[in-house]
């Protein structure tokens, strides 16, 4: 359910080399799985920056974003209390299927994977998961995996 709303920065700090993670109040009812994305407008930017959800209730919404190009590195100065213009509810996600999954994700793509692991535990399942980066100072959320997965690290380094 495609949905265009305001959303308040709560939070937006770096966590690993180059990479963001910001917290987003709003209505969050357009999303209902895992694997979804929003759309954030930027001034100045003729293109919306889509950006995978990490995580939501119904009160937030979590993202991370690596800085790539002159947009995400505008993001970086984003500060609590700003508005954002969002598109939300796209895609259609992940489903739930499998009883003994193996999930894989690399580089910051690594970030739906962590809504899907936790709505794996909430059925009871504890996923295999295969995450790699460049290098360890990529990585990111390595506690929080940990605890919602048979977690296993891998680099180019």
């Amino acid at each position: 359910m495609l949905k265009q709303d305001v959303y308040v920065i709560e939070k937006n700090v770096c966590i690993a080399k180059n990479t963001y993670e910001m917290v987003l109040f709003g209505d969050t009812k357009a999303f209902g799985a895992p694997g979804q994305f929003l759309n954030i407008k930027l001034d100045g930017f003729y293109l919306r920056r889509p950006i995978s959800v990490c995580d939501f209730t119904d009160e937030y919404v979590e993202i991370l974003y690596k800085v790539l190009g002159h947009g995400t590195k505008d993001m970086t100065s984003f500060s609590e209390g700003m508005e954002l213009d969002v598109l939300i509810g796209l895609g259609n996600g992940f489903s739930i299927q499998d009883k003994s999954p193996v999930l894989i994700g690399g580089g910051i793509g690594i970030a739906p994977m962590f809504a899907l692991l936790k709505k794996y535990n909430e059925h009871g399942i504890v996923p295999t998961l295969v995450y790699g980066s460049r290098s360890k100072d990529d990585l990111v959320l390595i506690e929080e995996l940990k605890k919602l997965s048979n977690l296993y690290l891998c680099t180019d380094d």
